[in-house]
């Protein structure tokens, strides 16, 4: 069997900010079921390339393509109908809503209105059946009910709702942003599983963290930005953690290491 196509894919990615290169011919792949992450010291440019790749920003130049296509996102909504989806640390969720109308927020599922269109109300039933269903079949059972208050979760349960929405709505890709930041030993091993659960389910992963023991527990592939562009890809089989950082530092020569690209 050949290699398989990316599920993403981008040449040369350029953005500046004034005098400031973000990216300088930035390039990337994602393959199908894989959990690629991405990594690289602060200003080497891995934010924006995240960015670039779920709409959130416009490269200057460059090419980006999903499935072979080529795409032009000029903002969120244009990455998430093409199966797209990110979770950013800040997880923008709603604490004082419920975890089904989370997880439904901006997309409520409506019942027919008297005159058709007219007068739709929230179908809360079809929410919460589904929101529940999906949080099972993510093997997700810490929740006690799909009616509770999002405020009153824990850090790794918020987690998990805002990977389980994504999920829903995601059919090609997730994008994940920091996701066990600031969140305990427990809770860290749960949102790593969940990581695992979507591979499994042959969802593809993209994972933006700086934590490099999780890192290379989860990942498939290591992605390492620096100064504005991909300067290699590793594996967990081939490179320990600590050769990553010194490549990702420029401590390690990157020559070789982009046999796993």
């Amino acid at each position: 069997m050949g290699t398989p196509s990316p599920i993403i894919e981008a040449r040369g990615l350029i953005k500046t900010y004034g005098s400031v290169v973000a990216l300088d011919g930035a390039d990337f792949e994602l393959y199908p079921g894989e959990v690629l992450a991405v990594i690289g010291d602060n200003g080497a440019g891995k934010s924006t390339l995240i960015k670039c790749l779920s709409g959130a920003l416009v490269p200057d130049e460059g090419e980006i393509r999903v499935e072979g296509q080529p795409v032009h996102f000029r903002r969120p909504q244009d990455a998430r109908a093409v199966g797209i989806e990110t979770v950013y640390q800040s997880l923008a969720v709603a604490p004082a809503l419920d975890i089904a109308s989370n997880m439904y927020l901006g997309r409520e599922l409506r019942r027919p209105g008297v005159l058709g269109s007219v007068f739709r109300m929230l179908d809360h039933g079809a929410m919460q059946r589904h929101a529940r269903e999906q949080l099972q079949h993510l093997g997700i059972g810490t929740i006690q009910s799909i009616t509770q208050a999002v405020e009153t979760l824990s850090g790794g349960q918020r987690q998990a709702v805002a990977v389980a929405r994504a999920a829903a709505f995601g059919s090609k890709v997730i994008i994940l942003d920091e996701p066990t930041a600031a969140l305990g030993v427990k809770e860290s091993a749960q949102v790593l599983k969940l990581i695992r659960d979507l591979r499994d389910r042959g969802l593809p992963v993209i994972l933006i963290s700086h934590n490099m023991p999780h890192v290379f527990e989860v990942s498939d592939r290591v992605h390492i930005q620096r100064l504005g562009r991909r300067v290699a890809v590793v594996t967990p089989a081939t490179h320990t953690a600590s050769d990553a950082v010194a490549i990702m530092t420029g401590a390690l020569d990157a020559a070789g290491a982009t046999s796993a690209a």
